[in-house]
């Protein structure tokens, strides 16, 4: 059974830090991003990163303040947030897919969703 659980989410507030977890089990994923959703907004993506070498992808709004990292040993991807700001608020989604090549940050190129981990920074 293919399972993604985040973890880390919670309360900051404006220029603090956290970090996210996102424990993957079933299988091993060579590609893993980050997505995140406020309300009626679309969905968008934050970080990807490939399971051994390759690009990542940042969105601009995160560049310079996030970092995205991988444990392959573990199954495990991460997102640190540093210097969160009230905007970063959001649902944040892990996924994941088999893919090599390709976009890493279109969301219908993910086949494996987590089910969310609330992120509140307050300013």
């Amino acid at each position: 059974q293919v399972q993604l659980v985040e973890s880390g989410g919670g309360l900051v507030q404006a220029g603090g830090s956290l970090r996210l977890s996102c424990a993957a089990s079933g299988r091993t994923f060579y590609t893993m991003g980050w997505f995140r959703q406020v309300p009626e907004k679309e969905r968008e993506s934050v970080a990807a990163i490939r399971r051994i070498g390759g690009p990542t992808y940042y969105a601009d709004s995160v560049k310079g303040r996030f970092t995205i990292s991988r444990d392959n040993a573990k199954n495990t991807l991460y997102l640190q947030m540093n210097s969160l700001k009230p905007e970063d608020t959001a649902v944040y989604y892990c996924a994941a897919n088999m893919r090599t090549s390709g976009s890493l940050y279109m969301e219908n190129l993910y086949h494996y969703w987590g089910q969310g981990t609330q992120v509140t920074v307050s300013s």
